[in-house]
């Protein structure tokens, strides 16, 4: 399984799931999220094949993404998404010994689901991670809505079709 998340926050952003070695779903995870979510500044993984490979890399730095490796061995730097992981396998495939892929599938998205609106975190103010990736968006979208005021203003009437793309931008 691949994922792409947010530290600060907790919340899966994307994922996707494989019974192959082959990284091109650890792109199509990295490609949704990008699509759906702002790039980020910085994307830490481990150094496995899926991470370090041309393709994956290169969506990195097609975004202007600064990518940084975890040292050889080194769990302790990417300790969040190694709990996360524990989580997963502990709270769900463990106990549902799915039977094939297309139900790991659908009892995974369950549970990323879960994970990310009901699960509360001690280490988020008992907080769920979609409730604090929301509240770091809120100050972000409150700007941009300011910016498409502004922009209203200075564009009056002589443009509506440009006001009305960025109002529905923003509302996504």
């Amino acid at each position: 399984s691949s994922r792409s998340w947010t530290q600060a926050s907790r919340r899966v952003l994307s994922w996707q799931l494989s019974h192959t070695l082959d990284a091109a779903f650890c792109i199509e995870a990295l490609a949704e999220a990008l699509e759906r979510y702002n790039a980020p500044l910085v994307f830490n993984s481990d150094q496995g094949a899926e991470f370090t490979g041309e393709g994956f890399t290169s969506v990195l730095r097609d975004h202007d993404v600064e990518i940084s490796m975890d040292g050889r061995g080194r769990w302790l730097d990417n300790v969040f998404i190694e709990r996360l992981w524990r989580s997963v396998k502990h709270d769900d495939v463990y106990l549902k010994a799915y039977e094939n892929l297309a139900e790991a599938r659908r009892e995974l998205g369950a549970y990323f689901d879960f994970y990310n609106h009901r699960r509360r975190h001690q280490g988020l103010g008992d907080r769920t991670p979609g409730e604090v990736y929301s509240s770091t968006l809120r100050p972000q979208q409150a700007a941009a809505r300011r910016a498409v005021a502004h922009l209203r203003a200075l564009l009056s009437l002589s443009y509506p079709r440009v006001v009305a793309t960025l109002e529905s931008f923003l509302s996504h």
